[in-house]
């Protein structure tokens, strides 16, 4: 695109005075009174013929490739010029709501610079699309502008507050009651077989070898150890529900965040971890993975968890997740419902679950609803609110009854301790060799 600047603008507005004055002093020699914006016409067209063209002009942007929630991110525009070059560009970055600009998403590169760096605060979790550029210049004398947009396609991960997750996991991983079930092998306990050892008085008779013993005059036992294979899967519903917030982080976030948590803390014990996501339908879905250094693969794809306004769909997401699980496994579902009519369908396919599958459901106490609930009333407002809010708790612990009769196990925790009390659930699973 090529428009004429303000200057060139000016200029011909400023000819319009003395074209008036001619025409009307010499009728004769009107034509006269046109020079002056014929002159200015004349610059602004050199100005554009000597102005850099648009394919002189290569542009790249760079930023990192993953950012957490709040914090500040730098994408670094780079314009190279081939002769001649423009001694001055001015540049516009277009980005998604993810993204908030810090100062401006307008810069001006001068020579002899060749970049400018924007930065933008990351407020919302998600892949955060910068998807163009608009660029534009002037020629030698000021008097037109070009004009080009450049499709960007860029796309920025911003995750959760990883840094949080790590500490919590180290935290957890350090202290007494996990040191010895996750960082090192278990022994006496679980499924797997991993030795023989002499018969101490007080040892379980279940656990003898009789055979071995009979073959070596002694009695000896079997020694387990908690099997360090167990197939973790993370289902998180990113549905309408679990997009309201709670104390204005939304419910998908902390339940991504208590997901991560536990990632790292099963990853660490030699489990094999998953994600998924869904809401109307499947969205992120990955292989389980194995390994610490896995970790980052799986905070990637957990930015790309989105926020929806669709209601969620059980029945095609948990059947289609249970498709594609060729063992048993723990499945956590990080959930939210209202009443029983909603949450019905997710009752009937959590029963053909639990047939196979270990189910624990990840739920986050209605704080509101209990502060309504407990509130003493001083009007007839707060009367009928109350009441409202004691039915719907009921409700909801009737849905939570039922998805206990169907075999699930049921963790609603505070917002605030979901991560920890679901690493505890997780650990004490595998003590007693439920997985």
């Amino acid at each position: 695109m090529i428009y004429p600047s303000g200057r060139a603008v000016g200029l011909a507005v400023a000819g319009i005075l003395p074209a008036f004055v001619v025409a009307l002093l010499l009728p004769g020699i009107w034509y006269l009174g046109l020079a002056w914006t014929c002159v200015a016409i004349a610059f602004t067209l050199a100005d554009i013929a000597a102005a850099p063209p648009r394919s002189s002009l290569n542009v790249t942007v760079n930023s990192s490739g993953r950012v957490g929630i709040g914090s500040v991110v730098d994408i670094d525009v780079i314009v190279t010029q081939s002769p001649p070059r423009a001694r001055r560009i001015a540049l516009r970055l277009g980005h998604d709501s993810r993204l908030v600009p810090l100062k401006s998403d307008e810069a001006t590169i001068v020579l002899p610079q060749d970049r400018a760096t924007l930065s933008y605060r990351a407020q919302r979790r998600g892949i955060a699309s910068v998807d163009r550029l608009w660029l534009r210049w002037q020629g030698p004398f000021g008097m037109a502008w070009k004009q080009m947009v450049v499709q960007v396609g860029h796309g920025i991960a911003v995750m959760p507050d990883v840094d949080s997750v790590r500490e919590q996991a180290i935290a957890l991983l350090q202290s007494n009651s996990l040191v010895g079930e996750i960082a090192r092998r278990q022994h006496g306990q679980g499924r797997e077989f991993d030795s023989l050892k002499d018969y101490q008085p007080g040892m379980g008779r279940r656990f003898i070898d009789w055979k071995r013993s009979a073959r070596h005059g002694q009695l000896l036992v079997k020694d387990f150890q908690v099997e360090q294979n167990n197939n973790i899967v993370l289902a998180v519903d990113s549905g309408r529900l679990m997009c309201e917030p709670i104390d204005d982080v939304p419910r998908v976030d902390r339940a991504v965040t208590a997901a991560l948590l536990m990632a790292f803390v099963a990853l660490k014990g030699g489990d094999l971890v998953s994600l998924f996501s869904f809401d109307s339908r499947p969205r992120v879905s990955t292989g389980a993975t194995r390994g610490t250094d896995r970790f980052l693969m799986l905070q990637r794809l957990a930015a790309e968890i989105d926020y929806s306004t669709e209601e969620t769909n059980f029945t095609l997401a948990l059947t289609t997740l249970a498709g594609k699980l060729t063992r048993r496994s723990l499945i956590v579902i990080f959930t939210d419902f209202v009443d029983p009519v909603s949450a019905e369908l997710m009752l009937r396919v959590t029963g053909r679950l639990t047939e196979r599958h270990v189910v624990l459901f990840m739920l986050m106490r209605d704080q509101e609803l209990e502060s309504l609930a407990d509130a003493i009333p001083d009007t007839l407002d707060d009367v009928a609110r109350a009441v409202t809010a004691g039915a719907l708790l009921r409700e909801r612990d009737l849905v939570i009854g039922r998805l206990k009769l169907l075999g699930a196990d049921v963790i609603e925790a505070d917002h605030r301790a979901m991560g920890t009390e679901l690493v505890a659930r997780y650990l004490a699973l595998k003590r007693r060799g439920t997985l």
